[in-house]
C-alpha cells in the first residue's frame, strides 16, 4: 500500500514523491506548516451532522485494486430516505487545501482517488467531490468524469512504477521548485543538468 496523499507529490513532482518514498526524505516549510493548520478541525476523527448532512472527518479509506490507503479530511453522507436500512444515498468527499481558489490536476486526482477508494468500500458510485480552500474560503466542486478517472488511475500505476525505483529520477528544474519542502534535498539546478554535466558538478562539490 502506497500513501493516498503521495499521488499528489508525483503528479505535482515525480522526483519529490520518488525522494519520499524511496529515500524516505520528510521536510517541513512554510506550506507545508500552513498546510496542516488548514487541515487542523479536519484531521480530527469524528462525525458532526450539518444542515441534515451527516460529516464524517478523518475516515480512514483504502482499496487493495489500487494498492492506496489514506484518509478522507471530510465526507459528507447523503442520507436516501427510501432506504429501508438507512444505507447512504452517496458520498462526497472533501478535500481541505491551504491556498486561494485555483485548479490543479493533483488535486482533483487526489480527490477521485479518495472517490474511487470509497467505493471499493461501499459499494456505490461516487459522482462528485469538492476542494475547499482555506485561503479563500472557497469551495469548488469537481466532477468525477472519465477522463478524470482514468487520468487518476493512470498516475497511480506510474506511482507504483516509480516507488519501485532504486534511485529518484532526475528533476526537471521549473520556478515552483523553489517553493517545494525538498528544495534543498533535491538540489534541482545539478540534478535537472545532462548527466554528463551533472556529474561533473557532482564531482566538483565532492572536492
Amino acid at each position: 500500500m502506497l500513501p493516498l496523499s503521495l499521488l499528489n507529490d508525483f503528479l505535482y513532482c515525480p522526483r519529490r514523491a520518488a525522494l519520499k518514498t524511496v529515500e524516505g526524505w520528510r521536510e517541513e516549510n512554510r506550506h507545508t506548516i500552513l498546510g496542516d493548520i488548514a487541515h487542523e478541525h479536519a484531521d480530527l476523527p469524528g462525525y458532526e451532522v450539518a444542515r441534515g448532512v451527516l460529516l464524517w472527518r478523518a475516515l480512514p479509506v483504502w482499496s487493495d485494486r489500487l494498492g492506496l490507503s489514506g484518509k478522507c479530511d471530510i465526507v459528507e453522507v447523503i442520507p436516501n430516505p427510501n432506504s429501508e436500512f438507512r444505507i447512504p444515498k452517496s458520498f462526497v468527499p472533501v478535500e481541505y487545501k491551504k491556498g486561494k481558489r485555483r485548479q490543479f490536476e493533483n488535486d482533483d486526482a487526489q480527490l477521485c482517488a479518495q472517490a474511487l477508494c470509497l467505493e471499493e468500500m461501499f459499494g456505490v458510485t461516487v459522482e462528485r467531490g469538492a476542494v475547499f480552500h482555506a485561503a479563500s474560503k472557497r469551495r469548488r466542486d469537481i466532477e468525477f468524469t472519465v477522463e478524470l478517472r482514468q487520468t487518476t488511475e493512470d498516475a497511480i500505476r506510474e506511482l507504483h512504477r516509480t516507488a519501485q525505483r532504486e534511485n529518484a529520477p532526475p528533476a526537471i528544474f521549473k520556478p515552483a521548485c523553489e517553493e517545494c519542502s525538498l528544495f534543498e534535498v533535491c538540489l534541482p539546478q545539478i540534478t535537472s543538468l545532462p548527466s554528463g554535466l551533472e556529474r561533473a558538478t557532482r564531482a566538483l562539490f565532492k572536492v
